[in-house]
């Protein structure tokens, strides 16, 4: 039985450039099947909005929907480091209620870190989280919480100025405390360069190959959406979504055309073992007998007239 993750050991993988696995995961299975292959990081994402809640962007996901997929999710894989996304609003907006809804994901949803969307600007946060005890996961280029003021989902860092702004915030959320930093939807050089410049592990999703590790959406590598729509940052490997589809079509036309259920699909009985099936047994319709027989006999203590 392998041993989780800490972010010690995950700040070491940095040192020893052992790259570092990520997939997002939402539900009990999909958790295991990731902890069986092997998966070094789950992230429990607001991305469950698009892929699994059927929102358009991640903002409507809620502090409780995190929880409650988190906690299956902690139920599936027992032996793997767990990230959280804090939600939209629920952190920036006062120190008490930022702790609180970390608090609240950590202990009712079993993760063993959160992660927070912004870079300097949300600094003074992450600090005080870690302070708390709360391990926090940085994440800067796209955030897809701020996709309206962003204009879109669009490659970050192209002009100097953007680049120069990622470089700060990444360096002002290591310096917070922050053990680790999603970087997404950023150019493969400065990726490299953010990667180079700080000693805490950047994690990369559409930031090329100069990261210290890559995490890519459940539904992405496996194509489970439909319809699917291609990305360039991503690679699939496997398309579940047809192989789904098929498979439920096949099973309405046997059911329509009655080829299902056959004959190996269905209990023969004798009439004493139905009846057991429905919460009786065979000597309680022996007793049944036994007392219609014995009704007519007197029974003691009873006058007759």
């Amino acid at each position: 039985m392998r041993k989780r993750l800490t972010i010690t050991n995950l700040k070491k993988m940095k040192q020893d450039r052992n790259a570092i696995s990520v997939l997002t995961a939402y539900d009990y299975p999909s958790a295991k099947l990731a902890e069986e292959a092997g998966i070094d990081v789950i992230l429990v994402g607001d991305s469950l909005g698009n892929v699994v809640l059927g929102y358009d962007t991640t903002i409507p996901v809620t502090i409780d929907d995190i929880v409650y997929h988190t906690r299956a999710v902690a139920r599936g894989a027992q032996h793997t480091f767990i990230v959280a996304d804090m939600p939209f609003m629920t952190y920036g907006i006062g120190r008490e209620s930022t702790l609180r809804n970390a608090a609240k994901i950590m202990q009712e949803g079993g993760a063993q870190a959160v992660k927070l969307e912004g870079g300097a600007d949300i600094a003074s946060d992450v600090a005080a989280l870690v302070k708390a005890g709360i391990p926090v996961m940085g994440h800067i280029g796209l955030t897809p919480q701020s996709v309206h003021q962003l204009g879109g989902y669009k490659v970050q860092g192209k002009l100097d100025k953007d680049a120069e702004r990622l470089i700060n915030d990444a360096k002002a959320l290591e310096e917070a405390g922050a053990f680790s930093i999603v970087l997404e939807l950023v150019t493969e050089p400065l990726a490299t360069l953010i990667s180079d410049a700080i000693t805490i592990p950047v994690i990369g999703i559409g930031a090329g190959r100069g990261c210290d590790g890559q995490v890519l959406v459940y539904h992405d590598i496996l194509q489970y959406s439909s319809p699917y729509f291609e990305k360039k940052f991503v690679k699939s490997y496997a398309d579940i979504g047809t192989t789904i589809r098929n498979a439920i079509q096949s099973y309405v036309e046997d059911v329509k055309t009655g080829a299902f259920p056959e004959e190996e699909h269905v209990f023969a009985a004798q009439p004493a073992a139905v009846q057991s099936l429905y919460g009786g047994s065979e000597q309680s319709g022996n007793d049944k007998e036994t007392k219609t027989q014995d009704s007519s006999k007197p029974q003691k203590g009873v006058q007759l007239t």
